[in-house]
């Protein structure tokens, strides 16, 4: 028995379902644009700070300008060496990378350059397969030489840096080396030798408040003047670092804004000192000032209650508290033997709790050299 099919029937079922929209296949067109379009929006407003507002090329790069241009030179004048870019973290080493390997290449960066973090793939076997593999082969449809770029390379083993010191000098032809580092004595001096040295040093206060400015306005985030300074101040010379906090401070107060206000409320962030202090669990000036009071004033038994409870209220560890400590001791006027001594001590306890040190005792050391650098003060005026 065979089913009779109705003439058309399915032709024009399906044209029907078409011209209403209501086929399956055009709704899943529909559906798949409406959830990327979403999904990208989303990554957007989720996207880390420093990666949205990194430098793309050599002359935004701040407080280098000796540097980038020299770099810019080399580049134009296609006479670019291996190169050796160290610094502490957050001053631009990997970002001026990037940079000149955009201008080397422009649109052919991709298939010119190899980025590797070697702090990852740090053993011999990366050095002898990919980075080899890499440089010894040519692109059909590039000119100009390649580039691989190394960050992190002071985490490459001894045998990796014996091995990629050969292949430096054998592919010197067609392949460009960039090194990038914090601690350059980590590296072996044949390394060394082969490269152009760079020293990347931290950023310019004034450099780094433009710059978290400029961020600030394009994230539509208030900033206020003593805000700026407690982000320059934490940073110590690190961009990096310094759009971070003020990403997770400026998150921190918009949520909190977003609970207190109803529907249709400003919710723009504010950022304060004390909300960044409050966020990076950094001991405001004010708490340090008054714990130098009672460390210089206070009884021992006493200055030592109220060290602790500061502590437990405001949450805040002892290494901090060192470390603003030791700047506020260098404005106060004590005696040059008061003054050393406290120095001394306090260096000590550092090492002390960076080695795991009890948090207890060394407040009880804190406490004991103030006195006594209190007690060398008194003698000494008498």
């Amino acid at each position: 028995m065979e089913l009779e099919r109705a003439p058309g029937g399915l032709d024009r079922a399906s044209t029907e379902m078409e011209e209403h929209g209501t086929g399956v296949g055009k709704r899943k067109v529909g559906d798949g644009r409406d959830v990327e379009g979403a999904r990208s929006g989303k990554m957007e407003r989720h996207q880390m700070w420093v990666e949205k507002h990194r430098p793309a090329s050599l002359e935004e790069v701040l407080s280098h300008d000796e540097i980038m241009s020299t770099l810019t030179r080399l580049i134009d004048a296609k006479k670019l060496p291996h190169l050796l870019l160290h610094g502490p973290p957050g001053t631009g080493k990997t970002t001026a990378a990037l940079a000149c390997a955009r201008r080397m290449y422009g649109k052919q960066m991709n298939s010119m350059v190899l980025e590797l973090n070697a702090s990852d793939d740090r053993g011999i076997d990366v050095v002898r397969e990919q980075i080899r593999t890499f440089a010894s082969t040519r692109q059909l449809f590039g000119s100009g030489v390649k580039l691989i770029i190394l960050d992190e390379a002071d985490s490459m083993t001894s045998a990796a840096q014996m091995a990629l010191r050969r292949i430096m000098e054998m592919y010197s032809r067609n392949t460009r080396f960039c090194l990038i580092c914090n601690y350059v004595n980590k590296l072996i001096p044949a390394i060394q030798s082969r490269c152009t040295k760079f020293r990347l040093g931290p950023l310019k206060p004034d450099d780094v408040r433009s710059r978290i400015k400029d961020v600030a306005r394009m994230e539509g985030v208030h900033l206020a003047d003593d805000g700026l300074d407690a982000l320059v101040e934490l940073g110590q010379g690190d961009m990096r670092k310094s759009i971070n906090i003020l990403q997770s401070t400026a998150m921190a107060v918009s949520s909190e804004k977003r609970q207190v206000a109803g529907k249709g409320s400003d919710t723009s962030p504010i950022v304060t000192r004390e909300a960044v202090h409050l966020n990076t669990g950094a001991p405001l000036p004010s708490d340090i000032e008054q714990i130098v009071h009672w460390l210089l004033n206070s009884p021992f038994n006493e200055a030592v209650e109220k060290v602790h409870q500061r502590k437990l209220e405001k949450g805040l560890a002892l290494h901090d508290i060192l470390l603003k400590t030791h700047e506020f001791v260098l404005k106060i006027q004590l005696p040059p033997p008061a003054k050393i001594y406290i120095l001394k001590q306090m260096s000590d306890m550092e090492m002390r709790l960076a080695n795991g040190g009890n948090e207890k005792l060394n407040l009880l050391a804190l406490v004991g050299a103030f006195k006594f650098a209190a007690d060398v003060s008194v003698a000494s005026a008498s």
